[in-house]
């Protein structure tokens, strides 16, 4: 039965925040008075003010409860019902419009409670508006009910004095059951999620994190709902505990709740028809249109939710687009996109860079007897048409799996492959460096264009969007032993010997015969264990290809490092390649903290000071991260240093300016095959017979498409190839 209570007409407006929650000496409007920062002196209501709002249909509980400003006109407001204490700004007999809807200012057709007005807004049929302030020239039009509780949070993940911890709003990342939930907050960045969601068995770490964002927040009842400047809200139905930021644009939402709507005059939030959108936080810049569906959730700065997409218990990072699909419990850090209607992700870790196709299941989780599966893909993942992937199963960077139904659970730690299910003859098939093999085009182009798209104004993490960097070279590194391994095996198992070889003697064979491209290679047959759940065979193709690319590569990224960061430097003096070289030891790993890479001993010694009590905040902590950014270019070139000295064994101590010479040499050949690739890549596209017979001729293929000569992104790279060029010949006279 539904209980409904009976209350006096008189106390309809008051008593918001109850008696014992009320400090000693306040009253129930000491928050409204904080909140509410405006400078305007409000006064009461003159006799001649009362007879024109009264002739004007309006009613009040108490008229010496309305307060106003000198410049208020009664003429302004017709047929309204107040209650409560109610303070009115200035209202100007003129009209405001915004995207050709054009609306007198004033009070007009509304039932409203206890609320502060701004200056020369317009409220025009809002059924019921309760306990909100409203910023100046603000449009709220035609909402059915917006209202604000005693206790609201606003999507943040605390409690407020006098609850119960169960009331307390988590996100339940990665994983379906709940082991890697973690409280969101205004302003919580993927790091953060990324954070929490790890190192689990660490209860003081836990504590403190959940520390940091209950402090985050008064947990005193009785803050009011806040609309910000030049917010417009229309065609509306249910608002309740939203806290707006200023110019948010809200129109036709059905329903909103225990939300943060950030928003800012450069970076304007979007709410468009028919959404709901409960228990979550919208950051600045987003756009969420057209039937959307999201509870608890949180939208990371610049992302966009379109046509119909379902975010459940998740976190979607920054410069990221999901439309018409379904994602559930997954931590997806930013420049994600999934665009289509029949594509599913569930309890995934995506580390950013990546793209899911139509069909695509990344949630098939009932492959055991719990809901307790995760996916775990680095960075530039990319599930083609309609692949399904297994949980558990863990991908390396810049993964791209082809179309297929994938039977087993999935472990790949080589980078940049292709991988292909071969269903005729029951075999996983993988091709390493795919990307630099045959589509060179698209990899440089995704780093170029997700850079360009980076729109956040707070950059408090430096996001990495190059795919040379720290997480993939450090794979690159550890795929030469693995390839090497493999190579050996290979050689072993078609030239067998009598006694037992050792998997030393393995991975020194396969290393020698790769090293020195021996014809024999051409004749092997390449095989992977570990790599799948599964009995089948596991062929690795193109191997001896990507062997060779990845040792160019390792030798191409620290001279890469050089020009990108440190073009101006004079390298006469040998200053600064010794202070990047002298006492490098093993390079270390580097972890993905939110799309931001940080060496692992700098996210321990993070986790460390906040046990510790030297951080104890998230602000202080999001400092760390900007702390890390500022050191990051030095750091990262050092540790390509260090990945070149791992793989071609040589101590720093020993690197002399003909060793850089020889770099900077095969460094420049390497840049100018990867330019002609990138050109050859998208060429193909292009010369392609099945691309072009749709079109009457290449002079039309060129209009609907563009030519391949004015692609933007390929004169891009043709002008920072050339001044790659022109800065190592700069490198190489100074070294002469």
């Amino acid at each position: 039965m539904n209980k409904i209570t009976r209350h006096p007409i008189s106390a309809l407006g008051y008593q918001f925040i109850e008696p014992k929650y009320l400090p000693e000496g306040a009253d129930e409007y000491y928050l409204r008075n904080k909140q509410n920062r405006t400078k305007t002196l409000f006064r009461n209501l003159n006799a001649n003010e009362i007879e024109q709002l009264v002739r004007n249909q309006n009613q009040a509980d108490d008229w010496n409860k309305i307060l106003v400003s000198d410049a208020f006109n009664p003429e302004l407001v017709k047929n309204c019902k107040f209650f409560g204490l109610i303070r009115i700004g200035k209202l100007e007999p003129f009209f405001l419009e915004y995207h050709n809807l054009r609306m007198p200012v004033g009070l007009y057709n509304s039932h409203i409670i206890s609320c502060d007005i701004g200056d020369n807004v317009i409220i025009d049929n809002v059924s019921y508006l309760s306990h909100y302030i409203i910023g100046n020239e603000a449009i709220l039009v035609n909402i059915n009910e917006m209202s604000t509780t005693s206790h609201a949070k606003f999507g943040n993940g605390i409690v407020k004095e006098g609850e119960k911890e169960e009331v307390r709003i988590w996100l339940e990342l990665c994983n379906e059951n709940g082991g890697r939930k973690v409280a969101p907050f205004s302003g919580m960045l993927p790091g953060d999620a990324w954070l929490w969601s790890r190192n689990r068995t660490d209860t003081l770490f836990q504590s403190r994190l959940l520390e940091f964002t209950q402090n985050e927040f008064d947990v005193k009842r009785g803050y009011y709902g806040k609309v910000g400047d030049r917010c417009i809200i229309k065609n509306t139905l249910i608002i309740k505990d939203v806290w707006f930021g200023s110019d948010a644009y809200i129109k036709g939402a059905n329903k909103l709740k225990n939300l943060s709507i950030h928003s800012t005059p450069d970076a304007s939030t979007q709410i468009g028809e028919g959404c709901e959108l409960v228990n979550g936080i919208v950051s600045e810049g987003c756009t969420v249109f057209y039937g959307v569906k999201a509870v608890r959730f949180l939208m990371a700065a610049q992302t966009q939710l379109k046509y119909g997409a379902r975010l459940i218990n998740s976190y979607l990072g920054s410069n990221a687009t999901i439309s018409c699909c379904e994602v559930l419990n997954s931590l997806i850090f930013p420049s994600h996109e999934q665009h289509h209607n029949n594509s599913f992700l569930c309890a995934a870790l995506v580390q950013g860079q990546s793209n899911m196709a139509a069909g695509a299941t990344v949630g098939s989780n009932h492959n055991s007897r719990g809901a307790d599966g995760e996916i775990i893909a680095g960075r530039g993942f990319w599930p083609g048409l309609c692949v399904s992937l297994k949980h558990n199963s863990r991908l390396a960077t810049f993964t791209i799996v082809a179309k297929g139904d994938y039977p087993a659970e999935l472990d790949i730690p080589i980078p940049f492959s292709l991988l292909s299910n071969d269903v005729t003859n029951d075999e996983l098939v993988v091709m390493p460096a795919y990307w630099f093999q045959y589509n060179l085009y698209a990899l440089s182009r995704n780093a170029w264009k997700y850079e360009a798209r980076d729109k956040r104004i707070e950059k408090f993490q430096r996001l990495e969007f190059d795919f040379l960097a720290p997480d993939s070279m450090m794979e690159i590194l550890k795929s030469l032993a693995i390839l090497e391994e493999i190579c050996g095996k290979a050689y072993y198992q078609k030239f067998p010997t009598e006694d037992k070889v050792s998997i030393q003697s393995i991975k020194e064979k396969g290393k020698e015969l790769l090293d020195s491209n021996d014809p024999i290679l051409q004749e092997l047959t390449y095989f992977a264990s570990g790599w799948e759940n599964s009995k089948r065979k596991i062929r690795v193709i193109k191997l001896t290809d990507a062997y060779l690319h990845f040792k160019q590569v390792i030798n191409y990224y620290p001279v890469y490092c050089l020009t990108k960061y440190y073009a101006e430097t004079d390298l006469r003096d040998g200053g600064l390649i010794k202070n990047l070289t002298s006492d490098l030891s093993q390079p270390e790993v580097w972890v993905n903290l939110g799309g931001q890479l940080v060496p692992k001993s700098s996210m321990d010694q993070m986790i460390t000071d906040i046990k510790n009590k030297k951080i104890n905040s998230w602000k202080e902590l999001h400092l760390c991260y900007k702390n890390l950014g500022n050191e990051y270019e030095q750091e990262k070139t050092k540790h390509a240093f260090a990945i070149f000295f791992a793989s071609e064994v040589i101590p720093s101590s020993e690197f002399t300016s003909a060793h850089l010479i020889q770099m900077l040499t095969k460094a420049k050949t390497f840049r100018q095959w990867m330019s002609d690739s990138i050109y050859i890549s998208r060429k193909k596209d292009y010369d392609n017979p099945f691309r072009n017979m749709v079109y009457a001729d290449e002079k039309e293929r060129d209009q609907v498409l563009g030519s391949l000569e004015d692609n933007s992104f390929i004169q891009s790279e043709k002008i920072e190839s050339k001044k790659f060029m022109e800065q190592i010949d700069q490198f190489l006279i100074a070294l002469k």
